[in-house]
This record gives structure tokens, sequence and C-alpha cells, in this order.
């Protein structure tokens, strides 16, 4: 599993300008910005299988919901090996209970 925290959403402040003979296409620079949003994703190497899921934030009650989806989605005789970054979601007392709670 992994987690990627502030995935910008954004958007172009006008549309593309349309191809013309002798002139390519043209995106302007500027953007739109329509906030953040945080990606949890989980890759069966096995199976070739992403499970992945978008949020709006990054705290540990939406890392926990991940992981349940994640553990609901795999068989039960298969092993599980998480890798967290360096954020403090999975170190919260909610999140280690639940993972003392159901070792993989």
């Amino acid at each position: 599993m992994a987690e990627k925290s502030s995935i910008q959403a954004l958007d172009r402040t006008q549309p593309e300008l349309p191809l013309k003979q002798g002139r390519a296409g043209f995106l302007t620079h500027v953007y739109k910005r329509h906030g953040t949003s945080t990606l949890f994703a989980a890759l069966n190497v096995f199976m070739g299988e992403v499970i992945g899921e978008c949020k709006k934030r990054h705290r540990h009650l939406e890392f926990l919901s991940f992981v349940k989806i994640v553990e609901a989605r795999t068989e039960k005789d298969k092993a599980l090996h998480v890798i967290v970054d360096s954020y403090t979601t999975h170190k919260y007392e909610k999140v280690r209970n639940w993972l003392k709670k159901n070792p993989w």
C-alpha cells in the first residue's frame, strides 16, 4: 500500500486552441486550482491488480478506512506487506490497535 498526499486538482483557465495548418496546438500555462486530494493505493503484485481510492483529507480515519477495504478485498490466506511513508496517519492509536487485532 502507498499513500500520496496533496495531489492538486487543476484545470486550464482557457480551452485549448485548435490546430491550424503550420501551427501546433496550444495550451495556456495558467491553471485554476480546485483543491487537493489524497491517493491511497495498494498493489497486488501477483494478480497485477491495483486497489485505489482518492480521499478529500489525509487523516488516520481515511487511512484506516482504506486499510479495511484492502483487507476485505484480499484473500485470507495471502500475506499483506504494508509500506507507508513518513506521514503519521499510521501512527495513531486507533490504527495501531486495529493493526494489533488484525495481524497480516
